[in-house]
């Protein structure tokens, strides 16, 4: 009864100030009144609105003001999902632009820092609601997750959505929805007791290749202060046909593909487009027209590895990495002959010299050293390249790392003997391992090193903190002369140099070449 009560007067105190209600987890935010729920340590308040919902007229537009409401909002349950092209969540909407938040602060004055987690999914599925934000809260931040807009309702170029847009664009949506949740953090932050000056942003996959976007877009200029990607990042040139690692298009070239999508359907006017059901925007009919983020030359001005060597972006704190083995997760095939015929296909002029510094094992069978060929070109070169440009062109600090937690695959299993794949470390970030046949008995170990890491980062733009931690193994800053990164292990987090850097030269090499193709 005691902690009851304990708990109890410590939400009021962190709601009774200023211009805030008296009621224990009731905050004042954008919109009106919103009710949280006090659980243990912490005050959560899932299901708040960040922005009209996108339906009807509003398909297909940036994000628009929030619709304010009247009376209190439950804020207890999340709110649905955005409809995936991979299928339909049960919650799935197009009204799906809401947020949560777990908060451990006692009052508004205590300024905790704020991480705000962008999922992944390849920009076609996702939801907030996956995650639960209370084991990273612990540590003394607010932890924020967000839903956007994935797949046709996300990213779809089309000339007459061009056409009615003030800006004259079209294609971005769901990374505008990340600028707008980003905005109402910003802006309400301070009312659950957060510092709108200590914003860090973070994400995986496609949440991580956002963060790279969100790094280079003008719209988020002075709404975070520090960044951390989880395999993903977008240095890749700007050409017709997309690649993992170079996945980015035109403007003009997203929307022809989009007109040929929507005649295709039968839709051929803005009006017939926003009336299709969202279950014929799934089919895959003619050409995708559109699932992906785009250079339009307003969100995403220009070819961001432009933009850094020019110093045109938001210079923050990085924390950037990948996974060991994430060439074992795309468009991996054991057949050596089928594997040697798409590097060539791929790679042209560049092949011959891909395969020999990637090359395959000695007896012929695709292993390790000839997946990495993949997991460089789509994360490892471009993770590499980002802290090599912000070095040279930035002043904020970069700290890489290398996610090396081999799972224990059972003896007859194809990965049997395989590292780290893609997506491995978002349940050790999320202190979420969960018991099956693979796990590592240092999977803990490690989540726990990597807990404060993250944690530290947000606090003080490094995660080693203030140094005062004996037992957090020393993280050093990424330099472009003998660079060292953090390799991630359950057996003890340690500094490397950079792994196949001589290759990554070569696929440097590579990437300039198709550069100098646009």
């Amino acid at each position: 009864m005691k902690k009851i009560l304990t708990i109890c007067l410590a939400a009021l105190a962190l709601w009774a100030c200023n211009s805030q209600p008296k009621t224990p987890g009731l905050v004042k935010v954008t919109g009106g009144l919103v009710q949280g729920v006090v659980e243990e340590d912490m005050m959560i308040f899932k299901g708040i609105p960040f922005a009209a919902p996108p339906v009807g007229e509003l398909r297909w537009k940036a994000p628009q003001p929030v619709i304010p409401w009247e009376g209190v909002l439950q804020a207890d349950k999340f709110g649905p999902s955005p409809i995936s092209n991979m299928g339909f969540p049960r919650d799935a909407s197009e009204d799906c632009l809401y947020l949560n938040l777990w908060t451990p602060a006692k009052s508004p004055k205590d300024k905790l820092p704020v991480m705000v987690w962008i999922y992944g999914g390849g920009f076609s599925m996702g939801s907030s609601s996956m995650y639960d934000g209370a084991p990273i809260a612990r540590e003394g931040v607010i932890l924020v997750t967000i839903n956007y807009r994935v797949g046709k309702l996300g990213y779809f170029a089309h000339p007459a959505l061009s056409a009615e847009n003030p800006q004259h664009v079209s294609g971005n949506y769901g990374i505008l929805d990340q600028v707008a949740a980003l905005q109402w953090v910003h802006d309400n932050i301070a009312a659950f007791g957060g510092d709108p000056a200590k914003v860090t942003i973070f994400g995986e996959s496609a949440g991580g290749i956002s963060v790279s976007m969100l790094c280079a877009s003008p719209l988020c200029k002075g709404l975070f202060r520090g960044a951390i990607s989880q395999s993903g990042s977008s240095f890749g040139p700007v050409l017709p046909k997309s690649y993992p690692g170079e996945n980015m298009q035109t403007l003009t070239t997203c929307e022809q593909e989009g007109l040929e999508y929507g005649n295709a359907l039968g839709a051929t006017t803005t009006e017939a487009l926003r009336a299709l059901d969202p279950t014929e925007l799934n089919k895959q009919t003619l050409v995708t027209g559109g699932a992906w983020p785009i250079v339009d030359g307003y969100v995403i001005p220009d070819d961001q590895y432009k933009m850094y060597q020019a110093g045109n972006y938001n210079d923050v704190a990085l924390l950037i990495g990948y996974n060991a083995d994430e060439g074992d997760s795309f468009g991996f095939t054991e057949d050596p002959k089928e594997h040697v015929a798409a590097t060539r296909e791929r790679y042209e002029d560049f092949a011959d010299r891909l395969l020999a510094v990637y090359p395959l094992d000695k007896d012929g069978k695709v292993g390790k050293t000839a997946r990495d060929l993949g997991r460089d070109s789509a994360f490892g070169w471009g993770t590499w390249v980002w802290g090599r440009l912000q070095n040279e062109t930035g002043r904020q600090p970069v700290y890489m790392y290398y996610f090396d937690q081999d799972p224990m695959y059972p003896e007859g299993d194809r990965r049997y003997g395989h590292s780290s794949p893609h997506g491995q470390d978002v349940d050790f970030v999320f202190q979420s391992l969960r018991p099956n046949g693979s796990r590592n008995p240092t999977d803990q170990a490690l989540a726990e090193y990597m807990l404060k890491y993250w944690t530290n980062f947000a606090k003080y733009c490094d995660p080693n903190g203030k140094g005062d931690d004996p037992e957090l193994p020393a993280w050093p800053l990424f330099k472009n002369e003998n660079s060292q990164v953090m390799v991630l292990t359950g057996a003890g987090p340690h500094p490397a140099p950079v792994a196949s850097e001589d290759a990554m030269w070569v696929l440097d090499e590579y990437f300039a070449w198709r550069r100098s193709q646009e």
